[in-house]
């Protein structure tokens, strides 16, 4: 299963708005929590993820979701060979999505991407006997998230508003740059896998698969750290009157 972001990237529509605030009968407070604030890059941009009714996974849960597959694949290849290991992670992928669906009664776009990405790659490598899909299965899933972010950006919706819903809120601004920054990270990720595979023995493959790749995708996400707090805005109704 391929690593992405830690904050459960899973776009959706387009970013999320609401109307213009309104001052409140007595305190002048916004009558929509999710209106925009002053500073923002305009009226009306709401805060994604304020009045969100999801349910989160807590963090624990989140990691064994996200990762599970991963570990599955890795142990099972050491002690078997890629087929097997292949299988492993399929069953696993499809445990991880049946938990997550029943905690949280919705799945994250870019976790049932990744899982039917999954699912048809590692088929089509046990039934044709042939690593080669598997092997270009992280390539599939970067480059699918790449042109994701690519076409949102197309039509100005930024798609990571909606990834990140439940951990940061940026000004439109900061979740331009942000999601122009991750496009490029998922192409650069999907050129990086193909030279690997192409050029590496299945084992070495397999090492970056497990350690290179989360590792990668970490570093980038703490790197993208000094701009998410240079475009971080508060939401207006926690703060005291």
């Amino acid at each position: 299963m391929t690593t992405t972001p830690s904050a459960d990237p899973s776009p959706a529509a387009g970013p999320v708005t609401a109307p213009n605030a309104r001052p409140g009968a007595a305190d002048g407070v916004s009558a929509h929590r999710g209106a925009a604030h002053p500073g923002a890059a305009g009226p009306g941009v709401a805060h994604p993820g304020v009045a969100r009714s999801k349910a989160k996974l807590p963090t624990g849960v989140k990691l064994a979701i996200d990762f599970g597959p991963l570990l599955v694949f890795f142990l099972a290849y050491r002690f078997s060979d890629i087929f097997v290991a292949t299988t492993a992670c399929m069953i696993a992928t499809a445990v991880a999505l049946a938990v997550a669906y029943a905690l949280t009664r919705h799945l994250p776009v870019m976790l049932l991407v990744t899982g039917a990405v999954v699912m048809i790659f590692g088929g089509l490598t046990i039934y044709l006997h042939d690593d080669t899909f598997f092997k270009m299965k992280p390539t599939i899933i970067y480059g699918l998230f790449g042109i994701a972010l690519a076409v949102g950006l197309l039509f100005g919706k930024y798609l990571l508003s909606h990834v990140f819903e439940f951990a940061i809120r940026l000004d439109a601004e900061g979740w331009r740059k942000l999601t122009v920054r991750w496009c490029l990270f998922f192409f650069a990720m999907a050129i990086l896998n193909e030279l690997v595979w192409r050029n590496v023995p299945q084992a070495r493959w397999v090492d970056f698969k497990f350690f290179g790749l989360p590792t990668l995708t970490f570093l980038f996400a703490m790197a993208q750290m000094p701009l998410m707090q240079r475009h971080t805005v508060e939401d207006e109704g926690d703060t005291p009157a």
